[in-house]
């Protein structure tokens, strides 16, 4: 296995909580920050330059009830617009729990934000999004108001890029859901988190806690044409968090939250753990409870969550400042 890199500390006034991350048109690398560590600082999302220099780009819009933003999935579409996961209820806090929200933020020219309204809203556990043929693709998590005998219900929504407003129930009548979930292992009660798009029109779906991933063939107007399991292995992933494939190779680079380790997955199925760390503060390019990788300039990027301890993770406690991790791509399996 490879040992991970310090890609960067990040700021302690703004950051303390990196998750998701996305390209800007200027090639540079876009986090978002919801910053989960301390309430009393505002969900931000930064950039960070080709040499590594690193700004505040925005503060995400709060919600108008709850004063707070709590920003995790990103992605971009062709115009340069930023659709935001808020996840509201990541915290778990009763007042917060059906508070989340899928926003759409537009930029002037100089890169200060023009406008913002928000597509959806209450939802349970909105985590991960993608766009393809004019459709967000988003995982939620949770879908707690729905009994199931068999685990734990989450879903993936699909929304009209242009869509305002919508109302989600978290129920199995709402119109927008694209696909249900299961969650078998008692041990690990979450469901869908990760979430990529390749160039075919492939959507890959990891259920967090059975550490599995789906696929998904879309035909040209983003409706499912199949569904299938592309790949687990329990000896090498424990939990599928952010994902992101290589499309020179066909990898695909996910993010074991769990057990601190980045893994690939390649078309065949097959399961491999890329680099691993034992529990530690990161400072040292140690990977510390990675959330996402992204693939930025010739070298996968990691951003360390840091935060959630329990019996099924590696990490026991949360440091700062907050880092991020990298690693070199595979050329080929290992």
């Amino acid at each position: 296995m490879q040992q991970s890199r310090l890609f960067t500390l990040l700021p302690e006034e703004y950051v303390c909580t990196p998750d998701s991350m996305a390209i800007d048109r200027e090639g540079n690398l876009i986090v978002s920050c919801p910053n989960y560590a301390d309430d009393q600082m505002s969900g931000c999302v930064i950039r960070i330059d080709k040499n590594k220099n690193i700004t505040k780009w925005f503060d995400v819009p709060v919600h108008p009830e709850t004063g707070i933003a709590r920003n995790m999935g990103i992605c971009f579409d062709d115009n340069d617009n930023l659709y935001i996961c808020d996840n509201q209820g990541w915290s778990g806090k009763e007042e917060l729990v059906f508070k989340g929200r899928m926003l759409k933020v537009s930029f002037n020219e100089d890169g200060s934000v023009r406008e913002w309204h928000t597509i959806a809203d209450g939802m349970e556990h909105p985590n991960g999004c993608k766009i393809y043929k004019g459709w967000l693709y988003v995982t939620q998590s949770l879908l707690s108001k729905v009994p199931c005998d068999e685990g734990l219900m989450s879903c993936v929504y699909r929304f009209p890029l242009d869509g305002r407003d919508i109302h989600v129930t978290n129920t199995l009548a709402g119109e927008h859901i694209f696909a249900t979930f299961i969650t078998r292992n008692p041990k690990c009660v979450y469901g869908v988190d990760g979430i990529e798009i390749d160039r075919a029109g492939n959507l890959y779906i990891g259920n967090y806690g059975d550490a599995e991933v789906e696929k998904f063939v879309l035909d040209e107007n983003g409706d499912m044409v199949s569904r299938s399991l592309y790949g687990r292995n329990p000896e090498e992933l424990n939990s599928t968090d952010g994902m992101i494939m290589d499309e020179e190779t066909g990898i695909l680079y996910i993010a074991d939250f769990n057990h601190n380790a980045i893994v690939a997955m390649d078309r065949s199925g097959k399961v491999a753990r890329v680099a691993q760390s034992p529990d530690c503060d990161g400072l040292h390019g140690e990977l510390d409870q990675p959330g996402e990788p992204i693939i930025w300039e010739g070298r996968i990027v990691a951003s360390c969550f840091d935060l959630v301890t329990d019996e099924t993770k590696f990490n026991t406690a949360h440091e700062m400042p907050a880092t991020m991790a990298e690693l070199d791509l595979l050329r080929e399996m290992p």
